[in-house]
Formats: structure tokens, sequence, C-alpha cells
């Protein structure tokens, strides 16, 4: 019999019995043909592959991403996790598409096309996430139903806008469930859940959203377990109690691997979905269910069904690792055709201009003065009461402080608060708002932060303690047309450009990883004390995530979703 591949004597994960088995496998147009004993007496193929009893795995499929998150393209994006043996991906554009709307998600498809990772995409749900901010574009449910005549959607992402699905009936993400659930009825639902419990998680599950992606806590974990939630466990909730947790109790069909937001320099340096793979069997998880958890369980919960395992007929996406512990990869195939080599790696194609012209001229926003980060009051001169967004060292998590502030002159006198200031400037010139608010804790204790990086708006966000240092960080964003600057007594200390819609750089992986890096060495050196000071910094905008953020609107009680002031009178 004819085949194109034969791989010999390699110990083949078979994913229905969670075990390693030594094998011979066949491969033919892009598939599986046959696992097991039979070998070059039976086949007669195009490539035999001594396996040498090295360990054979399906590709890794991550199916919770943002190829925004890691401000590279969806080529570059590819090429930097082909080498860390993922092979198949579930990337939904809503960063995109809070900035360019549905042309933004049909344009992020086009630039994955020839992509060898298969990247089948999410439709954004929550564009924009809230009524609390200004967003280039939105999401609505005609656009869904235009994305789901067009393309190739896989399911509906992450619905992050928790408390209108809670609260409000009639609002846009009920009415887009309600929607998919009468018109898609099989299209799965992804979605956001952060450290609801009881009657608020129920609600939601009612409401049709089965997964979760968020921050867990073994209260919160076996609670949506319970109640029939798919959990997407990302490195942030792999904790040792969490992790056991999920070693001890027979829930190995209820959960995967995700990796959510990965920044280059971490995908460069550590790896990506492979590195929680590594991480969860160094912490006591088999092999055997951590690979499980990268490869079978994602597959089953977007119900691709022609993946994830190594079995007849299944796409022929596969890993072949030396040792199995430290899941060092060898090798990777896409469709039976090698994509990486570890010891004949091969460089980055030269990357082209894969967007629209008006992709690269997204940020509508003359220069600053160091006058605009002077914070005008109404209120009468005296001491009042302020509010002040605590960043916190272990999560994107901010908590809300009450402390004292004084007005003079009618000016807000924060550099006297012992806070620095946080500021936002809508950027797609549709009304010209503008919000501050006061921040404190594991943030920078001087000089100052610019980005048009910021959750999921993407406005012009500035963090710092002296205004000529926030001018100049935010004149050079404005400038490169987006993108992040660190700048202290009036020095740039890092500048990430990223004019593609203000998120995004064409520039190589390696290069745009070491400016990550910079820029995240930038950050730390003013006091950033924090585990990924870029997401943190980045999410201090993203009015659906606890508890106090800031948009174009006002400073946001993420809670009550509502706008709150930043004064307030010390006797109330």
């Amino acid at each position: 019999m004819v085949t194109d591949q034969l791989i010999l004597n390699v110990n083949v994960y078979n994913s229905y019995y969670k075990r390693f088995e030594l094998a011979n496998v066949a491969v033919k147009d892009g598939r599986f043909l046959y696992i097991g004993g039979l070998g070059a007496d039976t086949f007669t193929a195009n490539e035999i592959i001594e396996g040498q009893g090295r360990y054979m795995v399906p590709g890794l499929i991550d199916i919770h991403l943002h190829i925004e998150s890691t401000m590279i393209t969806p080529e570059t994006f590819s090429y930097g996790i082909l080498r860390h043996g993922v092979t198949t991906i579930v990337p939904e554009p809503h960063e995109m598409a809070n900035v360019f709307g549905v042309e933004g998600v049909h344009e992020m498809i086009r630039a994955s096309e020839d992509c060898t990772v298969d990247m089948f995409y999410a439709i954004p749900s929550s564009v924009p996430a809230t009524l609390l901010e200004t967003t280039g574009g939105s999401i609505e449910i005609e656009d869904i139903d235009q994305l789901m005549a067009t393309e190739q959607m896989i399911c509906l992402g992450e619905v992050m806008n928790y408390v209108d699905v809670i609260r409000d009936p009639d609002g846009k993400s009920n009415r887009i469930l309600q929607h998919i659930r009468s018109r898609y009825p099989e299209l799965v639902i992804e979605g956001h859940t952060p450290k609801l419990l009881d009657l608020d998680l129920h609600q939601l599950i009612y409401a049709g959203i089965d997964s979760d992606h968020t921050h867990q806590s073994i209260e919160g974990l076996t609670a949506r377990i319970a109640a029939g939630m798919f959990i997407e466990i990302q490195e942030k909730s792999m904790t040792p109690d969490v992790v056991d947790y999920l070693i001890q109790h027979p829930v190995g069909e209820h959960f995967c691997f995700v990796t959510d937001d990965v920044m280059t320099d971490s995908l460069v340096a550590t790896g990506h979905l492979d590195h929680l793979v590594r991480k969860a069997i160094k912490m006591g998880m088999t092999p055997e269910d951590a690979v499980y958890a990268a490869t079978f369980t994602p597959a089953r919960r977007m119900r691709m069904q022609d993946r994830g395992v190594i079995a007849p007929n299944k796409i022929a996406d596969y890993l072949l690792l030396s040792d199995l512990h430290s899941f060092e990869l060898d090798a990777v195939y896409k469709g039976g055709k090698q994509a990486y080599d570890r010891h004949q790696p091969q460089s980055q194609p030269e990357s082209q201009p894969r967007f629209p012209a008006h992709f690269y001229q997204s940020v509508k926003l003359s220069p600053v003065t160091a006058a605009d980060f002077t914070v005008v009051s109404e209120k009468t001169d005296g001491r009042y009461g302020c509010r002040v967004m605590m960043v916190n060292n272990v999560s994107t998590f901010t908590e809300e402080k009450h402390s004292e502030a004084e007005v003079r002159n009618g000016l807000l006198q924060w550099q006297e608060s012992g806070y620095g200031l946080i500021a936002t400037f809508e950027r797609y010139g549709k009304n010209g708002n503008r919000a501050y608010g006061l921040i404190g804790g594991d943030t920078i204790k001087r000089g100052a932060i610019a980005t048009t990086y910021s959750h999921d708006n993407h406005n012009l966000l500035v963090v710092g303690h002296n205004p000529g240092d926030m001018a100049l960080a935010a004149n050079e964003v404005i400038a490169g047309q987006g993108g992040f600057c660190v700048v202290c007594d009036g020095q740039v200390l890092a500048h990430l450009a990223l004019p593609v819609g203000g998120i995004l750089t064409e520039e190589p992986l390696e290069i745009t990883a070491q400016k990550v890096k910079e820029l995240r060495s930038a950050m730390e050196s003013l006091g950033y004390n924090h585990y990924n000071p870029i997401m943190s910094i980045s999410t201090h905008s993203l009015p659906v995530s606890p508890a106090l953020k800031i948009t174009d609107l006002g400073l946001i009680d993420v809670g009550k979703g509502e706008v709150v002031p930043l004064l307030f009178d010390l006797d109330k």
C-alpha cells in the first residue's frame, strides 16, 4: 500500500485510553491512515521517519486566545507558535474589531489565509464590551449574520459583559445570545465570568454561556464544573491548589489549557501552549493528562472532530519529542508535512503589508501638551474624598481605595496626593472625550507610560507622575500611529510602534520580542511591580474586569457597571 509518510518505532499517544503505545504510523493525503504493528513490509512510503522510540503526540490546540495580545500579525504569530507545537488555534479578534468593527474581523481572517497554523475564528460578541466607552467600531447582530454567511466562524467569542447579561434582559448581550441560540443553535458560546457564583453564575449558564477562562479559585472551579461549565485554564489559574484539584478529581473531560494573552517576549523565551503543558507536568500532572488537556478536550469543546487525536482519518498534525516530561519538541508536522525541525530551524520569511491603507492611520489625535494633564474640577476649593485605582501585582484586577485630595484654584492637586495620574483620550475622532483618575499600588512611582494598546477600546491611555513626561510619552505614541512609550525625566526609555490599528506591528518576531522585553524592563525600572506589567496597564481601561477602571467616559465601577466620580464630599 502506497502512503506519503511512514513513522517507524514511535510511542504514540492514544487519546481514547490516555496512554502511549509503541507503534508504526502511516500518513496519506494529510491524514493518519494506520497506527499499529505493520510497517515497511506493508506500506511503501514516499518518506520514512525513524521514530527511534520517541514520543508522538497530537498537535497542540489553543481554543481561546487573542493574536493581538502578542502585538504581531497572524503570519508572524503562526511562525512563532508552530515552533512550540501549536497547530490549531481559535483566535478572537475583538481587539481589532474594537478599532475597525466587522471590517477588522474580515481583515484579520484575510491576513491568516496563508498561515501554516489552522486558524478558526471566533465572532467577537462584546464590541464594545459595554456602553461605558468609545470604540472605533462595534459588532452588531447584523454583523454577526454577515460573518456567519461569509466566513467560517467556529464559535461566539467570550461574552464579556456579565453584568449586562444578569441585569438587563433587553440589553445588547442578551439580544445577541438570544439571536445566536435561535438562529445558530449549534454554535459554541464562550464566556467570561470572573468571580461569579451561585445565582449570578447560573443565570449566565441559563443564558447559554457554558465556558469560563478567567482566573479560577477552587470554589469557583468546583461551582462551574458542577453546573456544567467547561473550564479553560490559563497560566494565571495554574496555582498549586487548582492544579492539584485537577489532578485529584475526575474532571479531565471538563477542562483544557488555553493561553488567552501571551506577550511576544514570553512567546520567544518560554513558549506558548507547550509552556503550560510543561508547567502542569512539573506540578505533578501526568504527561498523559497534560497532553489530553491541550489536544483532545479543546478539540471536542470546539467540535473539531477531525483533529486532536492520532487515529485513522484524523488530520496528521503531530509532534515528535525525545523526552516526554521536559516536553522538548524535536519536530512539528502539519498535515503530514514537517513544519519545524529543532535541529534546522528556519528563519522567518519577510513579511509584507497585509492590511488596507487606512488601518495604518487610525490614531486621530493632535499632539498634547503638559497642560492636558492638568485636571480641572468643578468643586469649590478644599479637601475631598477621592477614588484611587490600586494596581495589584498578582492580577489584572484592580481595587478601589478611598483617599483624600485637594482642589485649589479650580485644579485637582494630584501631584500632591501621593498618587499618580491616569488619563485617557478618545482617539478615533468621534467626540474628543477625555477622563482622569488617580492610580497607586504596584504601578510606576515616577516617569510616565503611554499606550494605545488599552483593552478593549484602545484609546490613548497615559499613566504618570509629571505632566512633562506624560506629554512626551503620549506624543511619541501619537506620532507612531499607536504603540507603547516609556519616559522618565524627559528621556524616552523604550518605544514600541504599533502602526496597524494602533495595536499591531509587522516587524519580525525576534525584533518585536526584543522591543517588548525592553519595554517591560523600562516599566519595571520605574517601579512597576507585576508579573506582566504590559498586560496590567493595558487592562486599566477594561470596564468588565474588576474593580475600578477608566474609559473616556470616566472612572468605572465594574461591579455596578456605571460611571462614578473621581471626587466626593468627605462627609458622604
